[in-house]
C-alpha cells in the first residue's frame, strides 16, 4: 500500500511539472508548441515504450475483448478532448490556476468513475475517500476565487487590453472545467483495461510496472486522434506552418520533448500505482496522483512569478486551495489503511 502510494505522489509530481518547460520556448505559437507536445506525447513516445516494453506486445493487444476496445476507445476519446481543452486554459490563465481547476474537477469526478467498474469499497472506506474528495472540492472552489481576485489586481495595474481579453479568466474557468469533465474518461479507460491486460501481461512474463505502460497505449492513441485532427486544422487556420521554421526550432523541440515523456510517464507511473493499491486502488490513486499534480503545479506558478502582481487576498485563497488539497489527499491516502 505504502509503494502505492508514494508512486501516485511521485507520477503527480512528473504531471505538475510537465508543463513547465514550455514557458521557455521561443518563437513559436501556441499551436506549434502543443501540436508538436500532444504527437510526440500521444503517439511517439507510447508506441516506441510499448513495443519496447511489452512482451507479446501484438498478442496481448490483439486478443484483448472487442468490450474493453471500445469501453476505453470511446472514454479515452472524451479524455483527449479534455487534455486538449486544458492546453488552452493553461494559456488563458496560467500553469497554477489551469492546473487546479482543470485537475480539481477531474479529481472530484474521475474519482468517482472507477466505482462503475470496480464496485463500492466498505462504508468506512468509502467515507472517508468521499470526506477527502469534498475537501478537495472546497480547494477548487478557492482557487477559482483566487484567479478571480488575481485578474482584478492585474486589471487595476493596467496592462494591454487586448491581450488581457485573450487570457480571460473566466473564459479561462470555463475551458478548464469542461475539460476537467471530459478528462476523466482517463479513469474509466484505465479501469476497464487494467484487469485484462494485467493478466494477459502475465503469460509473457512481463515483470508487474509494464502494467501500466501497456494500459496506457490504447488511451493515448485514442485520446490522441482528436489533438491531431484538431491541431492539423488550427496550424493552418492561423497560418502557424511557417513557425516551425525557427532557429530555436532545435531548442524547442527538446524542451517539448521533456514534456511528452514527462507526461506520458507520469500517466503510466499512475497506472502501476493503481493496480499496488488494491480494492478501490483506480479512486484512491486517482486522487493522490492528481492531487499531488496541482500542488506541484501550483508551487510552480509561484516560482515562475504567475502570482507577483496579485494581492495578499488572491494569495490566501490560492495558499488556503491548496492546503485544503493536501488535507483531502491525506484523508484519502487514510482510507486505504481501513481495507
Amino acid at each position: 500500500m505504502t509503494i502505492g502510494i508514494l508512486l501516485a505522489i511521485f507520477a503527480g509530481l512528473m504531471l505538475g511539472l510537465y508543463a513547465l518547460p514550455e514557458k521557455f520556448t521561443k518563437d513559436f505559437k501556441y499551436e506549434n508548441t502543443w501540436s508538436l507536445f500532444f504527437l510526440l506525447t500521444m503517439f511517439v513516445v507510447p508506441i516506441i515504450a510499448s513495443v519496447t516494453f511489452i512482451n507479446g506486445f501484438s498478442d496481448v493487444f490483439g486478443n484483448m475483448p472487442t468490450a474493453i476496445w471500445i469501453k476505453m476507445a470511446l472514454t479515452s476519446f472524451l479524455w483527449g478532448i479534455g487534455v486538449m481543452m486544458w492546453s488552452k486554459a493553461i494559456n488563458h490563465i496560467g500553469l497554477s490556476l489551469g492546473f487546479s481547476l482543470f485537475i480539481g474537477t477531474v479529481i472530484l469526478v474521475g474519482s468517482l468513475l472507477p466505482f462503475i467498474v470496480d464496485g463500492l469499497p466498505q462504508n468506512n472506506v468509502l467515507l472517508f475517500i468521499l470526506l477527502g474528495i469534498v475537501i478537495v472540492l472546497i480547494g477548487v472552489i478557492l482557487n477559482g476565487k483566487a484567479g478571480l481576485i488575481r485578474e482584478k489586481d492585474e486589471e487595476k495595474q493596467g496592462g494591454d487590453a487586448e491581450e488581457k481579453n485573450k487570457k480571460s479568466m473566466t473564459t479561462g474557468i470555463l475551458i478548464a472545467v469542461i475539460g476537467g469533465l471530459l478528462a476523466t474518461g482517463f479513469s474509466y479507460a484505465n479501469a476497464a483495461g487494467a484487469t485484462y491486460l494485467h493478466e494477459a501481461l502475465k503469460h509473457y512474463d512481463n515483470p508487474d510496472w509494464v502494467t501500466g505502460v501497456a494500459v496506457m497505449f490504447p488511451i493515448f492513441i485514442s485520446g490522441g486522434i482528436v489533438m491531431a485532427a484538431y491541431f492539423l486544422w488550427q496550424l493552418s487556420a492561423k497560418n502557424a506552418w511557417g513557425d516551425f521554421k525557427t532557429s530555436s526550432f532545435g531548442k524547442n523541440f527538446f524542451l517539448i520533448l521533456i514534456m511528452a515523456v514527462f507526461h506520458y510517464a507520469a500517466s503510466a507511473l499512475f497506472g502501476y500505482a493503481a493496480s499496488k493499491l488494491g480494492a478501490a486502488g483506480n479512486t484512491v490513486g486517482y486522487a493522490i496522483f492528481n492531487t499531488s499534480a496541482v500542488a506541484t503545479a501550483i508551487v510552480s506558478g509561484l516560482i515562475t512569478k504567475e502570482w507577483v502582481k496579485a494581492s495578499s487576498k488572491a494569495r490566501l485563497a490560492l495558499y488556503g486551495g491548496l492546503a485544503c488539497m493536501i488535507i483531502g489527499i491525506v484523508i484519502i491516502a487514510y482510507s486505504k489503511s481501513l481495507t
